[in-house]
């Protein structure tokens, strides 16, 4: 059975530091928004001619159908969407079929609305983060992003590279963590980076854990080797990895996240099942908005497995890593 979305902790420490849309976006954000629209025009387009008819009939939502399963959004959450759809127009007496567009928006947004939660940092000391996924999707690049957010809101990071097998991926970590640590934030934390060559990468997590609470930091960031779910020796490892680092702190992990390309469509719904199954997910970061991404896989995410989802990624620049908000996603989707 899907697992519902997890709840936050009763008894937040005095002073959590969100990580959070603003309800305003600034101009940096306003361009990142035009970028994820850009993203998302062939999806857009697909669904906006739908509403070029002349009337609202039967052959609207059979067109409908076809596009949004098209765009990823699979049939649980499509069904659903073309429901509540029929429902608004009805209450609203729509007679226009570019006000049924207005009203999809709405419906999207609303399903995609148990999606959008914060990342907090500061209930635990540290807040240790295991970051997963299949190799390609872009862990190591989401974690320098994220470090970047973490930066500035002025928290210390210690990274772990338990990517032990992949040829230079602490290279790669400490490339992210140098630009995310001199990207002229006014206010900066600090990174540091635990490491063995081809050492266990439950060791070097369990190593971590412990540096990050002997060096007050406030993040430890577990970046795992690439593997698909069906290799389970290779998921195995990753519980395992899990186990050891609540040896090193009890509470922890206290995130699990998932990085996935937003490109793969239903595989993406594939593996947030698989992923969350061995590992109890607790969000998602969803990557490459920018190139041919359809974008209605989160809503088939949202229906069947609602995970939340902190980030989402449009490009390969530092600041192109946002929080996801289910309103501007359903408005560039639907634009």
């Amino acid at each position: 059975a899907p697992n519902p979305a997890p709840n936050p902790a009763p008894n937040p420490a005095p002073n959590p530091a969100p990580v959070s849309p603003a309800s305003a976006p600034d101009a940096p954000r306003q361009s990142w928004i035009a970028r994820l629209r850009a993203g998302l025009r062939k999806t857009g387009q697909s669904l906006a001619a739908v509403f070029s008819r002349t009337q609202i009939d039967d052959a609207l939502y059979e067109e409908l159908e076809e596009a949004l399963l098209l765009a990823d959004t699979g049939v649980k959450a499509t069904q659903f969407l073309l429901e509540d759809l029929r429902w608004r127009v009805r209450e609203a007496r729509c007679t226009d079929p570019q006000a049924v567009k207005t009203l999809l928006v709405e419906a999207l947004a609303e399903l995609l609305q148990p999606l959008e939660r914060p990342l907090e940092i500061g209930r635990h000391e540290p807040t240790v983060m295991m970051v997963v996924g299949v190799n390609g999707a872009g862990k190591t690049t989401s974690i320098g992003k994220l470090t970047r957010h973490l930066l500035a809101h002025d928290q210390k990071v210690l990274l772990a590279a338990a990517d032990t097998f992949r040829a230079a991926a602490r290279e790669q970590l400490a490339v992210w963590a140098d630009r995310a640590d001199g990207a002229g934030l006014q206010q900066r934390g600090q990174v540091d980076i635990i490491s063995q060559q081809g050492g266990d990468p439950a060791a070097v997590s369990f190593d971590a854990v412990n540096a990050g609470k002997a060096r007050g930091c406030d993040v430890v960031i577990a970046d795992t080797a690439g593997r698909l779910p069906t290799q389970l020796h290779l998921m195995e490892e990753l519980k395992k990895i899990r186990r050891v680092i609540t040896k090193a702190q009890a509470d922890a992990p206290h995130e699990v996240l998932l990085v996935v390309d937003g490109n793969t469509g239903q595989n993406a719904l594939a593996q947030v099942r698989a992923f969350d199954d061995a590992l109890q997910l607790t969000g998602l970061v969803v990557t490459k908005l920018d190139g041919t991404a359809k974008g209605g896989v989160l809503a088939a995410i949202a229906r069947e497995r609602p995970v939340p989802v902190y980030f989402i990624g449009v490009g390969e620049k530092l600041e192109d890593l946002q929080t996801f908000s289910a309103r501007e996603f359903a408005q560039a989707l639907l634009h």
